[in-house]
């Protein structure tokens, strides 16, 4: 039985850990960078990187940042994450090293697909099409 909810106990925490939402950090998709106050930290892949760079970022894939994240300078951070499931291990990991994370962005968001489609709209409109 005590084995049963152990067991049961980590798979909770396995849950928690990745797919439960971080509270009290916002979601923005402008980047205000101050050179001093805030880094950005983008926590996705290389490839993805790649075709979407972003110039000012410190770029540590997420499967890098326990080894690497001395390499970050100031401790307040914006994260750059592909997904919800990066946004969410990076923010509670740094968090544990005292991190102050102030906000994310999500490259794969749904509201950044919809803010293209109004500027390609007001483009369109602009052109008298």
């Amino acid at each position: 039985m005590i084995l049963f909810i152990i067991i049961l106990l980590a798979i909770i925490g396995f849950i928690y850990q990745r797919y439960f939402p971080v509270w009290g950090v916002q979601c923005t998709n402008s980047i205000n960078h101050n050179t001093g106050l805030i880094n950005i930290l983008d926590v996705r892949d290389y490839n993805e990187t790649y075709k979407d760079p972003i110039q000012v970022a410190i770029n540590i894939p997420l499967g890098y940042l326990r080894r690497y994240y001395g390499e970050i300078d100031s401790h307040r951070i914006h994260v750059v994450a592909a997904n919800h499931l990066e946004k969410n291990i990076s923010i509670r990991f740094l968090r544990r090293k005292g991190f102050k994370v102030m906000s994310y962005t999500l490259t794969d968001c749904e509201c950044k697909h919809e803010i293209k489609k109004k500027l390609s709209c007001r483009k369109e409109n602009s052109y008298g099409i």
